[in-house]
């Protein structure tokens, strides 16, 4: 079974052109999971006229952010593999079935995909290219290539992911350095996404932070990582005690 998660917020814009996209391309025992962050506008009622069954909604009355909006669909996801999908992106055909391939092999995959505007023109045509992305652990704590939208993993990411930490920079590099410390992962080349960058996105391609707060972003994921690892060995340990 497969899990798609997207987190939403007043995405009434872009929203049922992303679902169709998705459902076109998931089996019938399979669920979209939209965690949706007190949208203002006709978010819910665009994806409610859709009326489809693997259609799964969540919501609440306090903004969360997007990480922890995407932690919130996270935990409502009941697939043994699990995408992540941006609200405003389109899914090209062969997504799925390219990465259901891949995790066949390896905890976690990352697609590339090409970059295009609020129209769906042509921006750039390789968002790989223009990042240098690459696994590696220290290279994306220093400068991360991990892009959510892309990206899909096994279940078993989540018991070490989950939950998030509050003070991460994004939830992608926290689970793509999780994948590649517990795990493995795999960069593809193909180019399975339409990626809508416009002004409106809840992330930006260049980060505006300050050269310090860069900094204290770092040393926060470097600590929550050797926090997490610790914790997920402690578990690991009292587990095969008690068998």
């Amino acid at each position: 079974m497969i899990s798609v998660c997207i987190a939403t917020h007043n995405a009434s814009k872009y929203i049922h052109a992303q679902i169709i996209s998705i459902l076109n391309q998931v089996g019938p025992e399979d669920e979209l999971i939209v965690s949706d962050d007190v949208s203002t506008d006709d978010t819910i009622a665009i994806i409610n006229k859709i009326n489809d069954p693997r259609i799964k909604v969540i919501s609440g009355s306090v903004r969360l952010g997007i990480i922890k909006n995407f932690e919130r669909a996270l935990y409502a996801a009941k697939g043994s593999l699990i995408f992540l999908s941006d609200q405003d992106d389109v899914w090209l055909p062969n997504k799925v079935n390219v990465c259901k391939t891949a995790l066949a092999k390896h905890t976690l995959v990352v697609t590339d995909c090409i970059v295009v505007d609020s129209n769906l023109n042509h921006v750039a045509g390789s968002f790989f290219v223009m990042k240098n992305s690459k696994k590696g652990i220290l290279l994306n704590i220093y400068k991360n290539s991990y892009i959510g939208c892309c990206m899909a993993f096994k279940r078993e990411l989540l018991d070490v992911a989950l939950p998030f930490p509050s003070n991460i920079p994004m939830h992608d590099v926290w689970l793509g350095l999780l994948a590649e410390i517990k795990g493995n992962v795999v960069f593809l080349n193909e180019k399975l996404v339409l990626y809508r960058r416009h002004d409106k996105n809840a992330s930006f391609m260049e980060s505006k932070n300050s050269v310090l707060r860069k900094i204290q972003l770092r040393l926060l994921l470097i600590s929550n990582l050797a926090i997490r690892l610790v914790s997920a060995t402690n578990q690991n340990n009292v587990k095969n005690n008690l068998k």
